[in-house]
């Protein structure tokens, strides 16, 4: 082969590199080409599974984000949304069926596989198969993956059954392992544990469960409720009426939850004036109409029936209320006669008909309503949080 030219050698060193440049520049534009075509054709499926969403199909957008799922895993995250959200719309057996799908993948990681054990584990507790999603959240405990959650979860399946020593022995170990305080919740499960003893006549361990309460939560009203029914159910009528006088010193929304049982032990132990005294005080701190409707009855046994509706008339001027209209009403048809009496009865069906049905208590935290109350919200489980609502047709 000939030598080249000498004046091509400077050419020749500039248009190699151009060349590797150019090429590398083209094979870059067809990488992208691909990438793209691929990605179109992602978003292609991805659109057409959201059109089969909002057109009533799930079925078959299950199916193409199923196939997805073969492709990338960046999908992943979409399955666990779409299976949460069949979840939420009560399509329970469509989210066992994305999150058993994506268990069964052979290229998850060991942390991807752990969520969608966490996901199927949520979803057998929404379909009430308790046992299967007990043993998923132990299995996850004992992988050490997502054991707060796992722990939370298993607590919830406690409590729904009733097992109040496994709730508390986890919700220990959540405590260590958060760091976070769990007294207030293991309290009222001490208290269910002795509210259980109680109904058995175990009072020994009812008052242990009790002791148990108070060193978890020292200031648990329920405790002191439950204490007070105790000492009452034993017999020991001052020791109960200081134990529901407790409540009303901590918190007196609880006031009407006591009031009858303390204004019973007041009358067994002969001390109406301490009855009085702890009713009028109870009324200057609070704007409940149960302590009013009790004062004016205590009244209208001491007073006499007119003190006792002029108390009761003057109070619910400042304090209106259905409930103590109500009883203004009784107390006045037995001094009403003709036309009177039939108009006040008149109101008094239609007082009874206005508060039929309506809520009492109140969830603080999801706005549940109930007519009886409730230490543990039916409807988010919270504890603590039912509370009597305030108001014209309330307490």
């Amino acid at each position: 082969m000939s030598a080249l030219p000498p004046l091509l050698l400077p050419a020749l060193a500039f248009l190699l590199p151009l060349a590797a440049l150019s090429g590398w520049f083209y094979g870059r534009r067809s990488s992208e080409r691909s990438r793209r075509a691929g990605v179109s054709e992602l978003s292609s499926s991805y659109f057409r599974g959201l059109n089969y969403l909002l057109n009533e199909q799930p079925d078959k957008a299950i199916e193409v984000f199923l196939k997805l799922a073969e492709f990338t895993r960046d999908t992943m995250e979409t399955h666990l949304a779409l299976g949460n959200l069949f979840r939420r719309r009560g399509e329970v057996d469509r989210a066992i069926r994305v999150h058993q799908q994506l268990i069964a993948r052979p290229n998850l990681n060991n942390e991807e596989k752990t969520v969608a054990l966490l996901e199927l584990g949520e979803d057998y507790m929404r379909a009430g198969l308790l046992d299967r999603a007990e043993t998923l959240f132990s299995d996850l405990v004992a992988m050490d993956a997502h054991v707060p959650s796992a722990l939370r979860h298993l607590i919830g399946i406690y409590q729904h059954e009733k097992d109040w020593n496994k709730a508390i022995d986890h919700a220990r170990r959540l405590e260590k392992i958060t760091g976070e305080s769990e007294g207030p919740t293991i309290a009222q499960f001490h208290c269910e544990l002795s509210e259980q003893a109680r109904a058995a006549r175990d009072f020994s361990a009812a008052h242990a469960h009790l002791e148990n309460a108070f060193v978890c939560q020292p200031e648990c009203v329920r405790a002191y409720i439950v204490l007070g029914h105790l000492e009452m159910q034993q017999g020991n009528l001052e020791a109960a009426a200081q134990a529901f006088e407790r409540v009303a010193t901590l918190d007196v929304d609880y006031v009407p939850e006591v009031l009858t049982p303390l204004l019973d032990c007041y009358a067994r132990l002969g001390q109406m004036q301490r009855a009085e005294r702890f009713l009028v005080d109870i009324i200057e701190r609070s704007q409940g109409v149960s302590p009013v409707i009790a004062l004016a009855k205590l009244y209208s046994g001491t007073r006499g029936e007119a003190a006792a509706i002029e108390f009761l008339t003057r109070q619910l001027r400042q304090r209106p209320s259905v409930r103590g209209l109500m009883t203004l009403i009784g107390a006045s048809l037995d001094n009403s006669r003709g036309d009177a009496r039939e108009n006040l009865l008149i109101l008094q069906d239609l007082t009874r008909k206005l508060i039929e049905g309506q809520a009492m208590y109140r969830c603080s935290q999801c706005g549940f309503g109930a007519k009886a109350h409730h230490w543990q919200c039916p409807s988010c489980k919270t504890w603590g949080s039912v509370r009597p609502i305030h108001g014209v047709a309330g307490e």
